[in-house]
């Protein structure tokens, strides 16, 4: 799985300046159950189709960035987390391991 890495708040603002979906995957590194959840979600990621751009968020190294998601969408921090962003909404997301990458897709289909 290629990720691509959301490490400034310039690139949180392209994303939520975007008409297509996007996820982002807040991953702590310090983490196990965050650790466990990013190995689950990486087997998964052929679910997702290839044209959709997906974030990990660094939250030892970017907790600024996380702060701004909480802010931006009203969603309460956690680690791991998963978000699917659709322009300027997140239309879904999930915490801990109730992270499925199927439920993503099923969101982005529906």
């Amino acid at each position: 799985m290629k990720w691509l890495e959301l490490k400034t708040l310039e690139d949180l603002e392209s994303i939520s300046n975007s008409i297509d979906y996007t996820v982002i995957f807040k991953h702590s590194t310090r983490c196990p159950v965050s650790s466990m959840a990013k190995k689950q979600f990486e087997f998964e990621s052929t679910l997702i189709p290839r044209d959709t751009p997906v974030y990990l968020l660094d939250l030892i190294k970017h907790r600024e960035i996380s702060n701004k998601i909480a802010d931006k969408w009203q969603i309460r921090h956690e680690s791991p987390q998963v978000l699917l962003i659709k322009g300027s909404a997140c239309v879904y997301h999930e915490s801990h391991n109730e992270i499925e990458v199927a439920k993503v897709v099923t969101r982005m289909t529906s």
